[in-house]
């Protein structure tokens, strides 16, 4: 049975991997054998520790982590709406200055394409799917891709684990 940390885990790295690779881990593609639960491998530290700055960095950007993190149930549309707009805009400011990104597939979601091949790592083919390409269909998302990833050097610190400090006002 799968723990929540190995779920975590799991999320964490499609994430990522999708992030600064463009594609999903092999673990999630559609046809993949179920992961079987491998021992405890130590975690190369320079991955998470830049897994952790970006999430770091779309904190101080754009608060996405305070959004995420906050129950908004009890919040209307409208006040939910209006504090996305802000986090997005914050966010966006982040990616734009770390990362370039880049539609997988031009054309727009909703109207009709044509894939004359199919890169499974960039393309998830769902549906009726049979035959070989070309196929055609809905485009349901475009899908995207890293052109550049300039990220700030991390510091000295060998390990980091702190997204956003927490903050006391002394009287």
């Amino acid at each position: 049975m799968d723990s929540v940390w190995t779920r975590v885990k799991l999320a964490c790295a499609a994430f990522f991997t999708i992030l600064f690779q463009g594609k999903l881990p092999a673990a999630l593609q559609r046809g993949a054998p179920a992961p079987t639960p491998a021992p405890e491998v130590p975690v190369v530290a320079d991955t998470v520790d830049r897994a952790v700055q970006m999430l770091a960095l779309l904190q101080r950007d754009g608060r996405l982590v305070d959004f995420l993190m906050e129950d908004v149930a009890a919040y209307s549309d409208a006040e939910i709406g209006s504090a996305v707009r802000d986090v997005h805009a914050g966010c966006r400011r982040g990616l734009d200055r770390y990362l370039t990104l880049e539609a997988i597939l031009d054309g727009r979601e909703g109207e009709a394409t044509t894939i004359s091949q199919v890169d499974p790592a960039a393309v998830r083919l769902v549906g009726n799917v049979t035959g070989q390409p070309p196929f055609r269909g809905t485009l349901l998302h475009r899908g995207w891709r890293t052109t550049r990833v300039a990220l700030p050097p991390l510091g000295s610190d060998s390990t980091r684990s702190v997204v956003a400090q927490a903050e006391v006002e002394v009287a």
